[in-house]
């Protein structure tokens, strides 16, 4: 069973649009719908914005659901020019950049207490996607100091709301973990709140164009 964590309807709604949906059913307050996608057994949790969503949303299809690798799939923000609005690219490390226990122990920032270095590191496809650096954390902002900290600090490429949280409860479970992304508003390029709602659904059109290739490296 593969195991798909996603944090909005809009973004569930390309690959649902293509699932044969056997059920569909609540657990903790999360949308479930079970079937098959591309030919293979498929769980999809709808699982809302923000870490602690993703990480239980991971947890429900990995419990619940036997889920045997996950993917997550949507929308995000760039941060510099090597990504290019609505273009699709594979994530092939993730931080949560909002975790901080520098002052503590002196590790670098988004090092997880339970890990020596601060990214983690995911399974990648054989995809003709470039591969690229996210920064995982519960906000979405225009900061200038996040900028700095993502860019010249960690050298991230990609920032989002849920990636790195689920990478994080596949680790914990010891499960490969997938993840692509389509950007819909880049840093230093106007407002990334207008430039999201915009681009989203070009940006969704796009990746959902890659699906069937994704679900067929699965």
């Amino acid at each position: 069973m593969i195991g798909v964590v996603i944090a909005m309807q809009s973004e569930a709604e390309i690959l649902l649009d293509e699932m044969q949906i056997m059920r569909s059913l609540t657990v903790s307050g999360k949308k479930i719908h079970v079937g098959k996608a591309y030919g293979k057994d498929v769980a999809v949790c709808v699982c809302g914005v923000g870490k602690v969503n993703a990480a239980l949303g991971a947890q429900i299809l990995i419990s619940k659901f036997d889920a045997e690798k996950l993917l997550n799939f949507g929308v995000a923000g760039g941060l510099n020019q090597g990504t290019k609005l609505c273009e699709v690219y594979q994530i092939n490390a993730a931080v949560q950049f909002d975790f901080d226990l520098t002052q503590l122990n002196g590790t670098k920032i988004g090092t997880l207490d339970e890990y020596k270095e601060n990214y983690l590191y995911l399974n990648v496809l054989n995809l003709p996607l470039e591969k690229k650096k996210l920064g995982t954390s519960d906000r979405f902002n225009d900061s200038p100091a996040d900028y700095e900290l993502l860019t010249k600090e960690l050298s991230a490429d990609i920032r989002d709301m849920e990636g790195a949280a689920i990478v994080q409860a596949a680790y914990a479970a010891q499960l490969p973990v997938f993840s692509v992304k389509a950007i819909s508003d880049v840093a230093g390029s106007g407002s990334t709140t207008e430039q999201f709602l915009i681009n989203k659904d070009k940006a969704l059109c796009n990746l959902k164009g890659f699906l069937p290739r994704i679900f067929e490296g699965l």
